[in-house]
């Protein structure tokens, strides 16, 4: 039985009507069963270069089950979900060949309990160098959902323990499956295989609802779903993509390489005060004082860090981590974290600490002045520059975060090395060449910046980008650049950029989130909003043509706590009226030109 014939089979004997997407007749017991999953895979030859393997399914009904909301955070989950929140669900593994292959490549599929399906397929997108291995992360929001091994056993192993067959050989065909095809291919199947399963067609008439969402390497994931699979997506909610690879991991050995070319290594706890102490200076600028600076734009173009000269500071002992690429401060332990003991720290901030900060916020440049990179907003955490404690020395050392080294090591030099040993001899050019490499070899795979999103906009696509603006790891101006990129290759015939981002605004909206760190609230700034909500926007947008003007954002803690925030549609910025709750998104010429960088550091460009 090929599988037109298994949905017209089934529909006669279990829907409501021949085309309805309502509920299916058929209880979850009914439906979970190997036959009716194979009866939905579809005849090889169907879907062009795949090949599902009907042998290899199983399926079993999981009863009453506590679920992640998604790959996301329980906070981004409509607000009718919680941690008590229970699902029950078809759990399917089956797998699949590529043509002219014969290595199985196994997934993951769940479909939600026919009651509580809502005719849609969602992916959620992972974090560092791993895809996301859960496939229940549709079932809160009434979508069958799935997880793929990607061809190298992704459930157990991260691209970076699998991206080399051995010094100087690079595995081609992970990195492809890692960059976007392994969830390329998932969604094919989920959305072929989902409609056959519940025994509903998926015409023009019963459409199935196809989203993506994901943060870090997960909202990279998201882009590269909406730049090289667009026609096959709906709705994409993508957070602080870390695309660009070749520049935004080398950008993490950076700071480092400040402290080592200029021969001077700051105590952490000075840079720590000079962010606290800019946050306090720069949170007035945008009309109200509460603890965020809402326009990092501001303090970059009126706050001085050399008036923090002679500020004291002290800091007792503590044992920390050094974060980056994938993880916010309260996720440290991960496997690319670096842990070390400093020991009680005070003194005054000097104009050696200031040069350091100033260095690494302006970004880096060539030895001849020509810019490479942009880099994180004024008022960031500085911890790609915290350095450690020697206590054999009793002095400081420069700390290599293991993120910006592992893409170093095994991506550009192609060793299998867990980080750069030392930076000695290393110096801004050097970076340069090694973002170079980056840069041509993984142009089509982990660069991620295919401006042109034609195939998605005139599918009808609609694309929510956010970006907390205070983010320490990939810098919010990352994610500005690629927006303006879109804007100049598919409008290049509007001259207004007023006029060319209300027409972009019909199908893909940025906002900055103010104060908030990497994929979450910022422990720096905890009375900033982050957005909570942002699944059931994307969801209104698609399905009931709700475009959003603004995206709401929550206030957590403090003074301000519970309070919604509507956050600012890029271009415009927040402007607070009178220290009050109130505030206008305005525009702001300067402004906007502080977020705009030209990388004349390369010959080709930039997107």
């Amino acid at each position: 039985m090929n599988g037109d014939e298994a949905v017209g089979s089934k529909c006669s004997h279990r829907c409501t009507a021949a085309n309805d997407v309502e509920a299916v007749a058929a209880s979850l017991v009914d439906l979970c069963t190997v036959s009716n999953v194979q009866a939905a895979l579809p005849a090889n030859g169907t879907l062009l270069g795949l090949n599902l393997l009907p042998g290899t399914v199983t399926a079993s009904p999981v009863y009453n089950a506590s679920t992640a909301a998604g790959g996301m955070k329980k906070r981004q989950a409509p607000s009718s979900s919680s941690s008590s929140t229970t699902y029950s669900y078809c759990n399917v593994t089956v797998s699949y060949v590529e043509t002219g292959r014969s290595t199985p490549i196994p997934i993951k599929l769940a479909f939600p309990e026919p009651s509580n399906f809502n005719s849609r397929w969602y992916l959620a997108g992972g974090g560092g160098y791993s895809l996301s291995t859960a496939a229940t992360g549709g079932l809160a929001y009434g979508a069958a959902s799935g997880a793929t091994s990607a061809g190298y056993d992704a459930f157990d192993y991260s691209l970076d323990e699998v991206v080399l067959y051995g010094n100087g050989s690079l595995n081609w065909d992970a990195i492809r499956a890692f960059s976007y095809k392994a969830l390329g291919d998932l969604t094919t199947i989920g959305k072929t295989v989902t409609p056959s399963f519940y025994g509903i067609s998926n015409s023009t008439d019963s459409k199935l609802y196809t989203y993506f969402e994901g943060c870090s390497d997960g909202g990279r994931q998201a882009m590269s779903q909406v730049q090289r699979w667009g026609e096959m997506y709906d709705g994409v909610v993508a957070g602080a993509p870390a695309f660009r690879q070749a520049q935004q991991q080398v950008n993490h050995i950076y700071p480092a390489t400040v402290e080592h070319v200029t021969g001077y290594i700051p105590p952490p706890c000075a840079l720590d005060k000079i962010v606290n102490a800019t946050i306090e200076a720069c949170d007035p600028l945008d009309g109200r004082t509460d603890g965020v600076i809402s326009r990092t734009d501001l303090c970059q173009l009126n706050f001085n860090l050399s008036s923090l000269i002679g500020t004291p500071f002290y800091c007792a002992a503590t044992t920390s981590s050094s974060l980056g690429f994938g993880i916010g401060k309260r996720q440290a332990g991960n496997s690319q974290s670096q842990t070390s003991t400093t020991p009680a720290q005070n003194g005054t901030i000097t104009s050696q600490d200031v040069m350091v900060a100033q260095t690494v916020y302006d970004g880096l440049h060539s030895s001849d002045g020509k810019r490479a990179y942009l880099s994180w907003q004024i008022g960031s955490s500085l911890s790609d520059a915290d350095s450690t404690y020697d206590n054999t020395t009793a002095s400081w050392a420069i700390n290599i975060p293991a993120t910006g080294g592992v893409y170093t090591t095994k991506f550009v030099e192609m060793l299998d090395l867990d980080n750069l040993e030392t930076i000695d001899g290393v110096d801004y050019d050097k970076l340069i060449e090694w973002m170079n490499i980056g840069f041509f070899r993984y142009d089509d795979t982990l660069q991620t910046t295919v401006p042109d999103l034609t195939p998605f906009q005139s599918t009808g696509g609609k694309l929510l980008h956010y970006h907390g603006e205070s983010d320490p790891s990939v810098p919010a101006a990352s994610s500005v650049h690629y927006i303006q990129a879109v804007r100049s290759i598919m409008y290049p015939n509007i001259t207004d950029d007023t006029a060319a981002y209300s027409a972009l605004s019909d199908w893909y909206q940025l906002y900055l989130v103010p104060g908030a760190a990497h994929c979450s609230a910022n422990s720096l700034q905890p009375d900033g909003p982050y957005p909570q909500d942002n699944m059931a926007t994307i969801i209104d947008w698609v399905e009931k043509d709700i475009k959003p003007s603004a995206l709401n954002a929550t206030v957590s803690s403090g003074a301000d706590a519970k309070e919604v925030q509507q956050l600012c549609q890029w271009p415009k910025r927040p402007l607070w009226v009178g220290n009050s709750s109130s505030f206008d998104c305005v525009d702001d010429k300067e402004s906007i030109e502080s977020w705009t960088y030209t990388f004349d550091a390369f010959k080709v460009p930039v997107y």
